[in-house]
């Protein structure tokens, strides 16, 4: 079998890593296996005609009809558009400007800053590439970017990125857990199996544990000092509660409001339609502990130990009492597998949780992470 290692002294697995990290940025589960095994296919096939070089990478890097059509855009934007322009820009034998087009499926066609060996022997050919990748600087920067200093264009363009990639985080999560469900050895499945063996049992047949996914309590503070970050995350859960099962869904500012049903829209923009008629309090003041009491007094049979998951979104500036806070967190850590606490503030370089609330709140927190932005956000997949 051909190895990533005989072609990674080429210019092409240059190219080959840079798309995959540029597909990766515009949504497309390409990690470390998946660029591993774009190299070997592109070893394979070789780089002398686009549209086997193409098939090869979409059969590596696709598992979906969504994913193959989002490779379709990726891949026309990052190479043939580059291929396109070079070939145009050649001077023919006439004097004049060829016209040679390199779009996808002809077979003549072929990727001419792909099958470089190196930047020495080319310099202009690399400046190519360089060029095409840069496209992927601008999801890049607005995945990372504070959510407070976006534009509303940021914004808008931010959401459509992050509603695909929601998405397939729920799938990878779904995938994760549907491993390792192997129970204990079904005894009469296995003698069954292997009556043709002689009986002996070569092949074990293992009874399938049942599934029991997650359930999250999510919590958003909707306060005026949250007011930077509330609408986007607003959106963020009503992700959440669309792409997972068990999702209950509350806001609060100086009291608690529960618009898990107004989550059940069928599109975001019926959802946040229907909120903007709900009396939730936006931009007031802020009661943490008091909106944690009614929680725990209205809805604690939410709460199952073993496998609930809550999630408090909130900058932790409380203006209610902290002892009343602190023994409410107290009372929901005892009756949940994991407490989340998420704050927007801890993405800033000097930010120390020193307010009184937040303080009262570490010692029963689980996990304590940043929320500033789309990939913190994201990382939010490894706590669940």
């Amino acid at each position: 079998m051909i190895e990533a290692r005989d072609i990674e002294a080429t210019g092409a697995a240059r190219t080959i890593v840079s798309f995959c990290r540029f597909a990766r940025q515009q949504g497309l589960s390409t990690g470390l296996p998946e660029t591993l095994g774009a190299l070997q296919a592109t070893a394979v096939l070789g780089a002398a005609n686009t549209d086997e070089l193409k098939l090869g990478l979409r059969a590596v890097l696709c598992s979906s009809k969504e994913d193959w059509d989002l490779f379709e855009k990726c891949f026309r934007s990052f190479w043939e558009r580059s291929s396109q322009l070079r070939a145009t820009s050649q001077p023919s034998p006439s004097g004049g400007r060829r016209q040679e087009s390199v779009t996808s499926g002809i077979d003549r066609g072929r990727v001419p800053w792909l099958m470089s060996t190196g930047a020495a022997e080319n310099p202009s050919r690399e400046q190519d590439g360089a060029q095409a990748v840069t496209g992927a600087s601008a999801p890049e920067r607005l995945s990372q970017a504070d959510l407070s200093t976006l534009s509303q264009a940021d914004l808008a363009v931010l959401e459509q990125i992050s509603a695909r990639l929601f998405r397939q985080m729920s799938r990878r999560l779904a995938r994760r857990r549907s491993c390792g469900l192997r129970g204990q050895v079904d005894l009469r499945r296995t003698i069954r199996g292997n009556i043709s063996h002689g009986g002996d049992p070569i092949n074990l047949r293992f009874r399938r544990r049942k599934l029991r996914p997650y359930r999250l309590v999510t919590l958003l503070d909707i306060s005026g000092s949250m007011s930077a970050y509330s609408m986007f995350l607003v959106k963020f859960l009503y992700a959440l509660q669309r792409h997972f099962r068990h999702v209950d869904t509350f806001l609060f500012s100086t009291r608690l409001t529960e618009i898990t049903g107004l989550f059940r829209a069928p599109c975001l923009s019926g959802a946040l339609a229907a909120l903007s008629q709900w009396p939730a309090g936006w931009s007031g003041g802020t009661n943490i502990g008091g909106s944690l009491r009614e929680f725990n007094q209205l809805h604690c049979r939410k709460l199952r130990s073993a496998d609930t998951l809550f999630i408090i979104l909130s900058d932790g500036w409380d203006t209610g009492d902290v002892d009343v806070l602190e023994r409410e967190l107290g009372a929901i850590k005892r009756r949940v597998r994991k407490l989340i606490w998420l704050n927007p503030l801890l993405g800033l370089d000097d930010y120390q949780p020193i307010t009184g609330g937040m303080r009262a709140a570490l010692p029963h927190l689980d996990v304590f992470a940043p929320a500033h932005n789309l990939e913190s956000l994201l990382a939010l997949e490894r706590h669940l």
